[in-house]
């Protein structure tokens, strides 16, 4: 285990926060993100979502600092400052998605070993909660879990539906599946298109964080992803949705604006979680804790009493 860089300068996050180099189980080198607070008891892990890196989440980590929670994630295989998994270092991609649960537990051991509290929740965003699910499903002994917009479907339109499955299956079976999935940025959407419109932030300043962090550090950005994980991330959100709900308390934030996961999706699972709670937010985009600072705020103080309430 050796120290990985954690660029404090770029975000807001608590003092303590630091990094590590861990091998997962396969051999894959992942960068690990801690920020431990003495006195907690307890410790939130949080599941980023596709493109993103552990300094994009450090200003959540301090909110949940400040209501005592020590607060641990990772950069997934493929992005971040992880190791990347095919020659194409700006295209998303993985072997399975499996692959990211071996992440997940390389995570929970680095806490362990570093004398972390045990995780008591995950927070889970876009595919991230897509991972956490399926982490949850699979015995992760967490109890409770937060969702923001989790990638349980991803959005498109019926027509398009039947070739995303045609198109990426024939990619895998011609040996192409890293090839980029059509109609997506080979570059980082927030680096090539206007604040205006976008899908993540009504924010500008957090717009503006996103974009400052990716060019302070370009190893952060990541493209669109392989069709190849397009197949896997479609067969993952058939295999969950499927999947008997968890019976743990759950507490699911979706922008009414939502327009990157399938928001009915979400609605369903949701529909069928007897302990799990779906809270909308009004005129939202993709990342409601990317949102402005009263939204927030607000969120954040739904999100601890959720917490203290485990």
């Amino acid at each position: 285990m050796t120290d990985a860089p954690y660029h404090a300068k770029i975000c807001n996050g608590p003092a303590s926060g630091y990094a590590l180099w861990r091998e997962a189980s396969d051999g894959v080198r992942l960068r690990i993100g801690l920020w431990p607070l003495d006195g907690a008891t307890d410790t939130v892990l949080i599941y980023t979502g596709r493109t993103e890196y552990i300094e994009k989440y450090a200003h959540v980590a301090a909110d949940l600092h400040a209501a005592g929670y020590a607060v641990a994630t990772v950069d997934w295989r493929g992005q971040g400052l992880s190791d990347q998994l095919i020659d194409e270092p700006l295209r998303g991609h993985v072997g399975t998605f499996q692959d990211y649960q071996k992440d997940a537990q390389t995570l929970i051991g680095t806490m362990a070993q570093q004398g972390m509290p045990p995780a008591k929740a995950l927070l889970g965003h876009s595919m991230g909660g897509c991972i956490a699910l399926r982490s949850i499903i699979d015995g992760l002994p967490v109890k409770g879990a937060l969702f923001s917009a989790p990638m349980w479907g991803i959005l498109m339109s019926p027509t398009l539906r039947p070739a995303a499955w045609v198109l990426s299956r024939a990619a895998d079976l011609f040996g192409v599946g890293s090839t980029l999935t059509p109609g997506t940025n080979a570059r980082s959407f927030i680096l090539n298109q206007p604040f205006k419109n976008n899908t993540l932030t009504r924010d500008p300043e957090m717009w503006k964080l996103m974009g400052d962090q990716i060019r302070a550090v370009p190893g952060l950005e990541l493209g669109g992803p392989s069709l190849h994980w397009l197949r896997e991330a479609l067969l993952e959100c058939n295999a969950i949705m499927n999947a008997p709900v968890p019976t743990l308390p759950a507490l699911t934030f979706l922008g009414d604006n939502e327009r990157i996961v399938d928001a009915s999706a979400v609605h369903t699972k949701m529909a069928s979680w007897s302990s799990g709670r779906l809270r909308m937010v009004e005129n939202a985009e993709h990342e409601v804790f990317m949102d402005n600072p009263t939204i927030r705020a607000t969120l954040t103080k739904e999100a601890v009493a959720f917490l203290d309430a485990l």
